[in-house]
């Protein structure tokens, strides 16, 4: 009898634990489907990355993964939405550089805090821009670019994909660091940018770098510098800005995942660890590389860190060129 007692007051021990340990924050995460919030139309870049990582999470955390596009007003919309959502780790958000490091220096008030409002979780992808010019224009270096400009104020026009964007804010931190006085000229997407270059319309274009690759390959296009750190392996003999004297010219269009501020640290954990081995899948890891652009990882604090850092860059851009919402 006594040895009776003994065990089931043992096993009840062992239950209680057992059931203690499994009601912590995070470890029956997920209990239902996640949801990608992508703050645009479906098709684009952010729209494939999110469908590309949803296939891989979903099968590591065994739940459905949908993608919601939610987009407008520049991406604000859809980062809104995710920072009044449940902080739950079920929504999450493909965080991206115009809202988290542009917009709030451009509209007087938004829904969310870009420092505040979200917990990041790992860096997605940064994609580098490739600064273009038609190849019978006149430019072979940047160089030539750089002393036409110094003496013909005005005269250099650079399209972009519309103002705010990453196109145009590469060639107007261009412009200020090599002192140059050119005309950006926007257009509503990258693609009309670029169709403008190919007809002569504007002199230069800071494309990105996948989009760029097709008209540099055919000769249509000469690529004169990157933006990214280190010289890419998709265009080994395209030098960077900073090899040329441009060491500020550092610009990435990138992306992350977030979630609702609130959400537990644990699940923040696990879905950083998710991600990270989603983003080292070599068929993923090609899918981003190839094109010219660098694959994402690291720790939470990593990403929080990065965003930081590019605020930090672009608040004074944007102030001195007095942009305001269109």
């Amino acid at each position: 009898m006594s040895f009776n007692r003994r065990t089931l007051i043992a096993i009840c021990v062992s239950l209680t634990a057992t059931c203690v340990h499994a009601q912590k924050p995070g470890n029956d995460f997920p209990q239902k489907q996640i949801s990608f919030v992508v703050s645009y139309a479906a098709g684009g870049n952010v729209d494939l990355r999110a469908r590309m990582l949803g296939t891989a999470v979903s099968r590591m955390l065994g739940v459905p993964v949908i993608v919601e596009n939610k987009p407008g007003a520049n991406g604000n919309i859809g980062h809104e939405f995710v920072a009044k959502a449940q902080p739950d780790g079920h929504t999450l958000l493909l965080a991206t550089m115009g809202p988290m490091a542009v917009s709030s220096f451009v509209y007087p008030k938004l829904g969310f805090d870009p420092e505040d409002s979200f917990m990041p979780i790992v860096t997605i992808e940064k994609a580098p821009m490739v600064l273009v010019t038609r190849t019978d224009k006149p430019f072979q270096t940047l160089k030539d670019v750089v002393d036409f400009g110094q003496k013909n104020p005005e005269k250099l026009a650079f399209g972009n994909a519309g103002t705010g964007s990453a196109h145009h804010l590469s060639a107007e931190l261009f412009m200020q660091s090599a002192s140059i006085k050119g005309l950006s000229i926007p257009y509503k997407g990258g693609s009309q940018a670029a169709t403008a270059l190919l007809a002569g319309d504007i002199d230069l274009m800071f494309e990105q770098t996948y989009a760029a690759l097709p008209s540099i390959a055919t000769g249509k296009v000469r690529p004169l510098a990157v933006t990214s750190e280190k010289r890419l392996p998709s265009l080994p003999n395209v030098p960077t800005m900073g090899e040329l004297g441009y060491p500020k010219v550092v610009v990435h269009n990138w992306m992350g995942m977030a979630a609702p501020k609130g959400t537990p640290a644990s699940v923040i954990q696990k879905l950083n660890e998710v991600f990270n081995k989603a983003l080292a899948q070599p068929e993923i890891k090609e899918k981003i590389a190839g094109p010219g652009n660098i694959v994402g990882n690291g720790s939470p604090e990593d990403f929080r860190n990065f965003m930081v850092s590019e605020r930090r860059k672009w608040g004074p851009v944007v102030k001195s060129l007095g942009i305001k919402p269109e």
